[in-house]
């Protein structure tokens, strides 16, 4: 018998975690969801509101990177070609915001 065939349903594969940790996790992100949308509504965060929510927005995402698309135990090339990805599309909706800041003001058929 294989060590697959000898492990049960209640065992996570090697390298990942239990069904109760991922539970935990999802819990985790349900408070910080939570957190969100309790600071939307408090008018004595507003001039601090979109740096606290990205800030709980990116670590939001880190643990679902992390976790639930297994980039924490599978092989460090999903990782970097997750981030090159990841680092190209901010390139380009930073450069779009640029673009669109600084376009109106410019007058590009001479007319």
């Amino acid at each position: 018998m294989s060590s697959a065939e000898a492990r049960t349903h209640d065992q996570p594969p090697q390298g990942h975690s239990s069904v109760g940790f991922y539970w935990m996790i999802a819990g985790i992100l349900t408070i910080i969801t939570g957190v969100e949308v309790a600071i939307f509504y408090i008018e004595a965060m507003a001039p601090v509101l979109v740096p606290v929510l990205l800030v709980l927005s990116t670590a939001k995402f880190a643990l679902v990177i992390m976790f639930f698309m297994h980039l924490k135990s599978d092989s460090k090339v999903f990782s970097v070609l997750f981030l090159a990805g990841l680092s190209l599309a901010v390139f380009v909706v930073v450069m779009m915001v640029i673009l669109y800041q600084f376009l109106p003001n410019v007058d590009l058929l001479g007319v």
